[in-house]
């Protein structure tokens, strides 16, 4: 968490964990917030998202922004299950340990097929990193 900034309670602003019992439940929890036009995403970095610079680890926030643009990209998709065929990331500034990063995914356009995704991965009003990505929709 950056020097300046004040610990979020999740429950208290809305946020519930995600239940993920697979790979997801490893590295989170994960948290989301509904929204009248779907769901926001949020994880608190730990010591164990750390990388050797003691901020939270490139491959957590990919982890992170996969799975949180994945589950909107099955929402928009109609419920129907979605795969990850393209996963694109901008690193812009790191996340210190105690942050909660938060990600509001759009549905930049989907087809009979495909969904196109992208989102901005926040801690506050500072973009740490924005994600891109395609989801096939699987029949």
């Amino acid at each position: 968490m950056s020097r300046n900034e004040t610990p979020i309670d999740p429950a208290r602003h809305g946020w519930r964990p995600v239940k993920d019992d697979g790979f997801i439940g490893l590295v989170g929890p994960i948290y989301t917030r509904k929204r009248e036009a779907g769901a926001d995403y949020a994880f608190r970095a730990e010591a164990k998202h750390a990388n050797l610079r003691n901020v939270v680890q490139g491959g957590m926030l990919m982890t992170f922004a996969d799975r949180a643009l994945g589950r909107a990209a099955w929402g928009a998709a109609g419920d129907k299950p979605v795969a990850t065929i393209q996963f694109d990331m901008q690193f812009v500034t790191a996340a210190d340990l105690g942050a909660f990063v938060e990600l509001r995914p759009e549905v930049v356009r989907k087809t009979a097929s495909l969904v196109f995704m992208r989102g901005d991965l926040t801690v506050g009003s500072r973009v740490v990193a924005t994600a891109t990505g395609i989801w096939k929709i699987l029949r």
